[in-house]
């Protein structure tokens, strides 16, 4: 009875410290983090073939066959481990800890994938999914349909690719751009729990019932603070996030997927996913959109009214109620339509953070004789690079240079590395001539020829500009609505000329030279003492010059470990000859019956050049993260 309970207390001990020698040896050999269960079932294996190998000749154990044996042992456990990971990588498969949620996850997935694929199917877009069919014919208002019925997600991404006219025909950009996400009002009673939830109702003297507008995100209600203010508030959706979490989950898989197709990786899908979700979730936080109004009304003037923010969560926004009426009850101004469209241009150029959707339902004629800005949930910034590209681009088009446009939209776009620079200068001057020729009245149809082009080209515009084209695509809608016939080319290059005017003053240009001087006077200090070092390193005859080679991080990465691979190689074929050499010897010390020292070292040799090999394998075989 105390042999057995040593034998059943002792094993499980000898067991894990196997496992944990085997793991720490897997990791050190293999140069891998592998899982204690994955070790764990590997040893086991391995163990049950050592003792089926070796069964008879652990009768009269020695320690050379001990040595072969756990060699051996050491061998089978490491070559199931690199096989596994070839094939199935650590990391791949998640915890099962994590089972049980990821299947739940997928139910959901696949239940929200059948009712994605019914909408399709319901507006004919079955055939186009199976593959079969080969015209386009109506296919763009399919999917305008498809996408509208398929949920905020949806319309939202809609939206977006209406912008692309980089990446898409421009019969679907003008039906995308149709995309409008008016739905029906969420009940009252689910309204009143998210806003009681969020701010509390006694926060509030009245909130009227009945909305003001309702869209797929959110609704927007009348209201009036306990200090007498009149207010808007603005309510999010009670399962709006929910539904668009699972959606993006969809779009990100099937991005992951297109990505790995050589169109899908030309177009950046992955990217261009990414930065979807990324917008999609701020317009989700409406703590997010209070920030964006503070940003526009700091950098703003006061010839557009911003509404003011009294209080905000993540899902409940409650603003100053601007008084005024729709835009399209409004009358004919010109110069109402000159100053929005330089308030937008001023944002774009000059701040960097802009509107982004700045159509006729979000701008209202005030009762002073402004214009209003509503619905602050979409909003553009751009860096201070992309705006020195953006102005340098435009201010090419006015002056008619197609080398100073080549210059810009490269600096502008991800660029290929075989892009051919003379062919795509020759194809803009062809742009500019069609265009921006004597008796030419350019309009924003010039940039769709433009989006042509850089498609052609293989040039990728960055989000963040194909947001600002958009916004002013849409611009064009509402200054159409207030000043029909607006030109608003035409009056961007006014604009445009007006600022480098302003550029060029005595004032403005001094103010430009102290700034640079500024920057480098502390490098113009330093100047005379290091020309002094430099002239007497040379009349002493000591000045050299230093270079360090694989200065670059990467490069002393790839080389490391190319070199880490070659002397693995080496000696792993080293240790294959050795081995060969011995078992072939029959000289040296009989360690067992049939068994000499130089088979021993042999065995051992042979298994060490495996490892060795096993090593090289797997480092080129594995994944790249």
């Amino acid at each position: 009875m105390g042999d057995f309970l040593v034998y059943t207390i002792g094993f499980p001990i000898t067991f894990l410290l196997l496992v944990m020698g085997m793991a720490l040896a897997a990791r050190r050999i293999l140069g891998l983090r592998i899982g204690l269960i994955r070790t764990a079932l590997m040893c086991a294996l391995a163990m049950s073939i050592a003792t089926s190998i070796f069964g008879e000749a652990t009768a009269e154990p020695s320690a050379a066959l001990i040595s072969v044996q756990l060699g051996l042992s050491i061998l089978v456990v490491i070559g199931l481990l690199a096989f596994a990971e070839i094939i199935v990588p650590t990391g791949s498969i998640p915890p099962p800890t994590e089972w049980w949620g990821m299947a739940r996850r997928r139910i959901a997935r696949t239940r929200r994938y059948s009712r994605i694929t019914a909408i399709a199917f319901r507006h004919g877009l079955g055939p186009y999914l199976r593959g079969r069919e080969r015209t386009s014919t109506g296919l763009s208002r399919s999917l305008r349909l498809a996408l509208q019925d398929a949920g905020v997600t949806f319309v939202k991404l809609g939206q977006v690719l209406s912008t692309r006219a980089d990446l898409l025909p421009q019969d679907f950009v003008d039906e995308l751009s149709l995309l409008q996400d008016k739905v029906p009002a969420a009940k009252w009673e689910q309204v009143r729990a998210v806003l009681d939830a969020e701010v509390g109702l006694d926060a509030f003297q009245e909130v009227d019932p009945e909305p003001l507008a309702a869209a797929s995100i959110a609704q927007v209600h009348r209201a009036v603070l306990k200090s007498g203010a009149e207010v808007v508030v603005k309510v999010q959706r009670p399962d709006v996030r929910a539904t668009a979490e699972g959606d993006l989950d969809i779009v990100t898989r099937l991005a992951e997927k297109l990505q790995r197709t050589r169109w899908g990786s030309a177009l950046g899908v992955r990217d261009l996913a990414s930065g979807f979700a990324a917008a999609l979730r701020e317009e989700l936080d409406f703590k997010i959109e209070a920030r964006n109004i503070m940003t526009v009304a700091a950098a703003s003037d006061s010839s557009v009214g911003l509404p003011h923010v009294h209080l905000s969560t993540s899902r409940v926004l409650v603003m100053d109620r601007l008084d005024g009426v729709p835009l399209r009850g409004a009358s004919e101004d010109l110069e109402l339509a000159r100053t929005l469209l330089r308030f937008v241009l001023r944002q774009v150029m000059l701040d960097g953070v802009f509107h982004a959707d700045p159509h006729p339902g979000n701008v209202l004629l005030l009762a002073d004789g402004r214009l209003g800005l509503l619905d602050f949930g979409s909003v553009g910034r751009i860096d201070s690079a992309l705006r020195s590209a953006l102005q340098r681009l435009l201010l090419a088009i006015d002056r008619s240079d197609p080398a100073g446009l080549t210059d810009a939209l490269l600096e502008l776009t991800s660029r290929p590395e075989d892009i051919d620079e003379q062919r795509l200068e020759r194809a803009l001057g062809q742009f500019m001539a069609r265009h921006l020729g004597a008796g030419m009245r350019p309009d924003v149809e010039m940039f769709g020829d433009l989006f042509l082009i850089v498609s052609r080209f293989g040039l990728s515009i960055p989000p963040e500009i194909a947001a600002v084209f958009r916004a002013l695509a849409t611009l064009e809608g509402t200054l159409a609505v207030l000043a029909p016939g607006f030109n608003i080319v035409v009056e961007s290059r006014s604009f445009a000329a007006e600022q480098i005017s302003e550029r060029l003053t005595p004032e403005s240009v001094q103010r430009t030279m102290a700034e640079e001087l500024q920057a480098v006077l502390p490098m113009l200090r330093r100047l005379p003492r290091r020309i002094d070092r430099i002239t007497g390193a040379m009349e002493q005859g000591r000045l050299s010059l230093s270079m360090r080679l694989f200065a670059d991080e990467r490069d002393r990465s790839f080389i490391t470990g190319l070199l880490h691979q070659v002397m693995l190689t080496a000696l792993g074929a080293t240790a294959g000859v050795m081995a060969v050499l011995l078992l072939g010897s029959s000289g040296g010390p009989q360690i067992a019956a049939d068994v000499g020292l130089h088979q021993v070292l042999g065995y051992n040799l042979l298994i060490i050049a495996v490892l060795l090999g096993l090593r090289v394998v797997v480092t080129v075989l594995r994944p790249r993260s």
